[in-house]
């Protein structure tokens, strides 16, 4: 699987190391300058840097990883797409929905295998609460409720692109983590939000630009979302960028009548199941009966499942994708445009006041959605080979 990488910093160098574990032959990374590109090229140990992302695919790629701000992810996915070639994205995948729209109808169109890393989903704890929630019989959670809370912006001297909406786009706490929450929330309950009803909040008025003097803050240091589903459960969720202490923790519980599950993503090891006349604290262990299964079973346990093999079995799911093996729960461009959708909501929530409807999920959409989860790529079309 030959692999280019556009991007140079934090996600870069985790999609870079993701790929080489899969065991990818990451052939090129683009950065925003030649010299950031060749200079990461050797920091990733990847084949050589790129002076632009036209080059790395004129060059040859089975696979492009896109790892750079957010309101570039369109222009270079369209690029990809248009050269034939299948599409790892960050989330979010456009700044807006009706650009991720667009997005995921071309990849749809052309019959290319796309996927945005919502790698959450990848510990087992999640899975297995997943698969019990679902299990026939089992009365679904009416509660959805939890956190996403991070204290990397706490300081007010401290800054980021993405507090700037013209690159990071018009929601930034909710847009960059909180739709990871909802992501979790609708994968392993298996309902879907319906409406929001969202309240934003800055902690910090100003941060500095890049010349150093203070700049208004335009987006959100934290938010709090009211919601409801299709199966008719309440819930919340509380984000955050700026809660002091908290490093990086997304917390879940999902409570119905016959159980409920509580995950926190920083102890991801453990999954808390509550019962009427018994609690009890699930280890992940792949050798207990009906344990889930998947790569994630390869580590034994009591060899704690981290941040890095949870996004290294997203890549290696992403790449059998490719590949048209069969996998489960691979997050495709129609789940980014579902997060889209979400984060529009509420931010329309949050400027208008009051309740604001989720779009559905279109048919064709969903469907595209459920080739992704499966892996299985589309027919192809009259004269193409299937991939």
């Amino acid at each position: 699987m030959r692999v280019g990488v556009i991007g140079t910093g934090f996600m870069g160098a985790v999609h870079t190391r993701s790929a080489l574990v899969a065991g990818g032959d990451v052939v090129g990374v683009v950065g925003s300058t030649p010299e950031k590109g060749r200079r990461a090229a050797a920091e990733f140990r990847a084949g050589r840097g790129f002076d632009s992302a036209e080059d790395l695919l004129r060059h040859g790629v089975d696979v492009l990883h896109v790892c750079t701000p957010n309101a570039t992810h369109a222009r270079l996915c369209r690029a990809a797409l248009a050269a034939g070639v299948p599409v790892v994205c960050e989330k979010p995948l456009a700044t807006d929905a009706a650009t991720a729209r667009e997005l995921t109808e071309l990849a749809a169109e052309r019959g290319l295998v796309t996927a945005v890393p919502f790698v959450y989903r990848y510990y087992a704890s999640v899975r297995e609460a997943r698969t019990r929630i679902r299990r026939p019989g089992h009365r679904p959670p009416w509660l959805i409720h939890g956190s996403y809370l991070q204290d990397w912006l706490a300081d007010s001297a401290a800054t980021n692109w993405r507090v700037d909406p013209a690159d990071g786009g018009a929601t930034r706490a909710f847009g960059d983590i909180g739709v990871h929450w909802c992501d979790l929330a609708e994968f392993v309950t298996g309902q879907r939000i319906t409406r929001v009803s969202a309240s934003f909040a800055r902690a910090v008025p100003a941060r500095p630009a890049a010349d150093g003097t203070p700049r208004p803050v335009e987006t959100e240091d934290g938010a709090v979302v009211l919601l409801e589903t299709d199966a008719g459960a309440i819930g919340s969720v509380v984000v955050s960028q700026v809660s002091a202490g908290y490093k990086n923790a997304l917390s879940f519980s999902f409570d119905g009548p016959d159980a409920s599950y509580a995950f926190r993503q920083e102890t991801p090891e453990s999954l808390w199941i509550g019962g009427r006349n018994a609690n009890e604290v699930l280890l992940r262990d792949p050798n207990r009966a009906g344990a889930p299964t998947g790569r994630a079973a390869a580590l034994p346990s009591g060899h704690p499942q981290g941040y890095y093999e949870a996004f290294a079995d997203f890549v290696a799911d992403a790449y059998a994708a490719i590949r048209g093996e069969h996998v489960t729960g691979l997050p495709s461009f129609a789940d980014g445009l579902r997060a889209a959708e979400l984060a529009q909501a509420v931010v329309d929530s949050a400027r208008g006041g009051g309740w604001v409807d989720v779009p559905a999920v279109a048919k064709g959409l969903a469907e595209e959605r459920g080739r992704a989860a499966t892996g299985r790529p589309p027919a192809a079309r009259p004269g193409e080979a299937a991939r």
